[in-house]
């Protein structure tokens, strides 16, 4: 199935991918990596040392990145992290870390970079006179709660400062460390200021393991839905990526479970793999399903036109096919059947405070 000239390496216990495949669009140098507790943890089992996360410490000039994609429902979000921890195989941003010259592989998911000054830049992006108030997403490319948040509460220093403004804030997430900071969603649930939506790839906890290794359990997910919808967040459930072969038969499972948690709303979308996603991704199917590999790979190339990935505006986010269409049905009818997607929630910008040094006169 793995047709390239690397030897198929064996699965590594707490990650993600199986290599660290350089990119092929870069010159990647590599370094050495540096540890923290989790890994020093994992290794004593005696299967021999880990690759151990590394974080570098970042100080960009600006936070909000600005996006002009005609496909995606947003025009600002902001990153506090560049790679992510939770090791997802099929990360559409795996390929952003060969713009470090580091791998998309394992380099992405041990050696990250945080940005602990993003508070501070986004109170100062926020107070200029051009700024004009409008949702910013949070988690479209890495997870803003991924474990090396649990350290540096970058995440939480950033809900902090839009709470204190009235800016509205949406958030992606696949951990349920997100319900730590209920105390500032859900006073800003009630001004219509914040929503929630929970990544749920599969609810079996084995096939977690494999595909996001890091990233919380299936059960906690479900808990954090409960949580977050009981404290008034309106949450919704992403069933996303769908891998055929791999989960596509829990599609009604997860609905059901995200609607009986407390979710309201529901999204889908087929697996994609960009660039340097492609070889991992079929890398890492070698190793844990080389049974059905060559299925998983064709029903791929079915939705998106022979090959691994479309790419271009729209099409990337619409499969085509009749796989493409049968999953999409299954998946209306189990939203339909629970009562998801009735009402879309949009969050508010009129109430949104410009940042000022001046004392408010009373």
């Amino acid at each position: 199935m793995d047709d390239s000239p690397y030897p198929l390496p064996p699965a590594i216990k707490g990650r993600g991918a199986v290599s660290a495949r350089p990119s092929a669009r870069f010159d990647d140098k590599g370094r050495e990596s540096d540890g923290d507790w989790l890994d020093l943890r994992e290794g004593i089992d005696g299967e021999g040392p880990p690759p151990r996360t590394e974080v570098t410490i970042e100080h960009p000039r600006t936070i909000l990145t600005r996006n002009q994609s005609p496909d995606i429902p947003f025009d600002r979000s902001i990153n506090a992290y560049r790679g992510c921890e939770h090791g997802c195989i099929y990360c559409f941003a795996r390929p952003t870390h060969a713009y470090q010259n580091l791998s998309p592989g394992l380099d992405f998911e041990t050696k990250l970079f945080a940005k602990p000054d993003a508070a501070a830049l986004l109170r100062k992006e926020l107070a200029k006179p051009a700024y004009r108030c409008a949702p910013i997403a949070i988690g479209t490319n890495t997870d803003p709660y991924q474990p090396i948040e649990e350290r540096y509460r970058i995440t939480r220093e950033i809900l902090e400062v839009l709470a204190e403004h009235d800016h509205p804030v949406v958030i992606t997430t696949k951990s349920a460390r997100v319900v730590r900071d209920l105390d500032l969603l859900g006073p800003m649930a009630a001004r219509g200021l914040t929503s929630v939506m929970m990544s749920m790839t599969t609810l079996d906890p084995v096939l977690a393991r494999r595909m996001e290794p890091r990233a919380s359990a299936p059960r906690q997910r479900i808990a954090a839905i409960r949580a977050l919808s009981e404290a008034g967040v309106p949450t919704s459930i992403s069933v996303s990526p769908i891998v055929p072969a791999i989960n596509d038969h829990e599609i009604e499972a997860i609905v059901e479970a995200g609607a009986e948690a407390g979710a309201r709303n529901a999204f889908s979308i087929a697996v994609r793999l960009p660039h340097e996603v492609a070889p991992l991704f079929r890398e890492w199917l070698a190793v844990h399903y080389p049974d059905r590999a060559a299925k998983v790979m064709a029903l791929i190339g079915a939705m998106r036109g022979g090959r691994d990935n479309a790419p271009d505006f729209f099409d990337r986010f619409r499969p085509k096919g009749a796989y493409a269409a049968a999953l999409h049905a299954r998946f209306r009818l189990a939203c339909r059947r629970h009562g998801l997607n009735a009402v879309r929630f949009e969050v508010r910008t009129d109430l949104f405070r410009v940042p000022t040094n001046q004392l408010s006169l009373l």
